[in-house]
C-alpha cells in the first residue's frame, strides 16, 4: 500500500463509508462514486481542473455541483465540497476507486477486469461471472470490460492478483514458447 493510499486515500474511503453506512446509502453513493470515477477517466480537462492550484476553490465547487446536477446524493455532494476545502479534490479518483473496494468488501463481491477482442454480450458476461464465482467465494461479481483488438479473440479475466488469459493471443504466445523450448 503506498503512503498516498495509506494516508489519504483509504481515510476519506472510510470516512465516506461511514457516512453512507450510517444512513443506509452505501448503494447510491456506490453510484455517484462509479459515475464520478468514469467522468474523471474520459475527462482529461475535468481532471486537469480538478488538480489546477490557481482555479479557485469556489469555481471548482460550483463545477463540481454543476456536474452533480440533482442527480448526486447530498452526502456525496457534500463530500466534495470538503474534498475541495481541504486541498484533497486531486485525489478524487483514487478516493472513489477506493470506496468501491470497500463496497466490493461489504457486499462480498469481486472485481473481474475483462479484457476482449471484441465487445461481450450480456450471455457471455454472465458466463464469465459464473466462472469468476466458482473460483472465488464471492457472492457477487462485477465485471469491467476492456476492448483491446490485439488479443485477436477469447478473454483475459482479471481478478485481483490472478489472472486468465483464455485469449487467442495468449494461447499462440504459449505455444511459441513450447515450441522455442522443445528444439
Amino acid at each position: 500500500m503506498s503512503i498516498v493510499q495509506a494516508e489519504i486515500l483509504e481515510p476519506y474511503a472510510q470516512a465516506l463509508m461511514s457516512v453512507a453506512q450510517a444512513n443506509d446509502a452505501t448503494e447510491q453513493i456506490g453510484e455517484d462514486m462509479r459515475s464520478l470515477k468514469a467522468l474523471l477517466e474520459t475527462s482529461d480537462e475535468l481532471k486537469q481542473l480538478l488538480e489546477n492550484p490557481f482555479v479557485k476553490n469556489e469555481d471548482k465547487k460550483a463545477i463540481l455541483r454543476q456536474i452533480g446536477g440533482e442527480d448526486l446524493q447530498h452526502f456525496t455532494r457534500n463530500f466534495l465540497m470538503l474534498l475541495v476545502d481541504r486541498g484533497r479534490i486531486i485525489f478524487l479518483e483514487g478516493i472513489c476507486s477506493q470506496y468501491l473496494n470497500l463496497l466490493r468488501k461489504l457486499n462480498q463481491t469481486v472485481l473481474a477486469e475483462v479484457t476482449s477482442a471484441v465487445e461481450l454480450s450480456s450471455e457471455q458476461q454472465q458466463a464469465v461471472g459464473d466462472r469468476v464465482k466458482s473460483m472465488t467465494d464471492a457472492r457477487n461479481v462485477e465485471i469491467e470490460t476492456r476492448i483491446d483488438p490485439e488479443l485477436i479473440g477469447g478473454v483475459i479475466i482479471k481478478v485481483g492478483s490472478q489472472v486468465i488469459d483464455a485469449s487467442l493471443r495468449g494461447q499462440l504466445r504459449r505455444i511459441g514458447v513450447r515450441l522455442s523450448s522443445s528444439t
